[in-house]
């Protein structure tokens, strides 16, 4: 935990009136609930701020947690109502974001100053301020030690603890992950603590429509698994409307393949408009450089990736079995 750094941001949310709030595209758990409960945090402590996330991005499995600060109307609208003298006068504070080109809104760059917090592996440095722990399991997690570290300054409430719980559960794959550490579990307690609904909490994000639960049997008959151990499914548009999934509950698919015994890399292929989008996840070797080399990146054994045909799927595919067959080649007792 580095306390400077958390001195010096506590120290910039004070000084400023105006504080905008950024995140990654396609959203989960952890940037909404890291960016909803920092608004929280600040807001609850400082409500004369302004403090805003300015994001076009929705989650149809984390509305729960409430609206963005963007009117329905503006969407699809590009930030619309938001003119540049907005930021120029603010304090960004990007979460859960490695590389700047992966910023939801690109005018976080008009911010007055910026402050990273973020918890992948740091390649693309940015940001005046820039707090990275890559040990960590979550951007929520940093979140929550950020108000336990001035906890005496910071006021908390039962819906930004809610907020950052649901981050700390869905980015470590409820505490499965690798990751998580004893500080985790001490965390999510501090959180569960300020009053989190885990009943009604968990009900809305592993609840399933009727419809989900048929796709779910349709990826176990078409799932395939390589010669040396890496399963993965193709979900194309077709599959995808007849099911009527978005791409966000499509690519849950990914985490329907875990736990096959000898398969120490999964991948869900989710094909979109101009693209597929590939989700990665491994059991021991890391998956990130592989994921990198194909215009993505993330955690060492979870990470997403973009290809642009059906020949670069099955290259990727290959690449994934040969790095399962060296890792088990050089590895005992995988499982």
């Amino acid at each position: 935990m580095n306390m400077e750094l958390m001195t010096r941001i506590l120290e910039k949310i004070r000084e400023y009136d105006r504080i905008l709030l950024f995140r990654h595209v396609r959203v989960d758990g952890d940037c909404v609930g890291a960016t909803k409960g920092m608004k929280a945090l600040i807001q609850n402590t400082w409500p004369e701020k302004d403090v805003l996330i300015i994001d076009d991005e929705r989650s149809e499995y984390l509305a729960f947690l409430g609206p963005d600060d963007v009117a329905e109307e503006d969407i699809p609208g590009g930030y619309g109502r938001y003119e540049d003298a907005l930021y120029e006068d603010a304090l960004g504070i990007v979460i859960d974001v490695a590389s700047p080109e992966r910023i939801s809104n690109p005018k976080f760059s008009l911010c007055k100053e910026l402050i990273k917090i973020d918890h992948h592996i740091d390649r693309d440095h940015y940001g005046d301020i820039s707090w990275v722990e890559e040990e960590r399991s979550s951007a929520c997690e940093m979140i929550a030690a950020f108000y336990e570290a001035f906890r005496d300054v910071l006021k908390i409430s039962p819906y930004a603890a809610t907020c950052i719980y649901t981050g700390m559960v869905t980015d470590s794959g409820r505490f499965m992950y690798e990751g998580v550490k004893g500080d985790t579990m001490r965390l999510a307690g501090l959180m569960l603590d300020q009053g989190v609904d885990t009943e009604r909490l968990y009900a809305h994000l592993y609840l399933k429509e009727f419809e989900t639960l048929k796709f779910t049997s349709w990826v176990y008959e078409n799932m395939k698994i390589t010669r040396n151990g890496a399963a993965y499914v193709f979900v194309d548009e077709a599959t995808r409307r007849r099911f009527g999934l978005s791409h966000e509950t499509a690519s849950s698919a990914v985490s329907m393949l875990s736990g096959i015994k000898g398969c120490l890399c999964w991948m869900a292929f989710i094909e979109a408009q101009d693209s597929i989008r590939v989700r990665l996840r491994s059991r021991f070797m890391f998956i990130n450089e592989l994921a990198e080399s194909y215009n993505g990146g993330g955690h060492a054994c979870a990470s997403g990736a973009t290809v642009y045909s059906r020949d670069e799927m099955n290259q990727l595919i290959r690449d994934a079995d040969e790095l399962v067959r060296k890792y088990k080649e050089s590895n005992d007792e995988w499982l």
